[in-house]
């Protein structure tokens, strides 16, 4: 639901907020629509699909390394 929510909008909002920049607008739809914003964001340019590719590992990755962090300081830890 988030990615086809993503990939339907980002490219409206980033229009809406006079967002230009391919490199950008792939950073965020990689970040916020998963794959499927990936996919949407090659169709803007390679440049949008290079960079939401790019987001989305790095969201994938930091996740993984910081949420158990996050998750032991907090207590939810066993």
């Amino acid at each position: 639901m988030t990615g086809i929510t993503g990939a339907v909008l980002g490219p409206i909002i980033a229009r809406l907020a006079r967002i230009e920049d391919p490199r950008v607008v792939g950073l965020a739809m990689g970040i916020a629509s998963h794959g499927i914003g990936t996919a949407r964001a090659l169709q803007i340019s390679e440049a949008a699909g290079a960079f939401s590719g790019l987001a989305m590992g790095l969201n994938g990755v930091l996740t993984a390394i910081l949420l158990p962090l996050i998750c032991g300081v907090l207590g939810f830890a066993r």
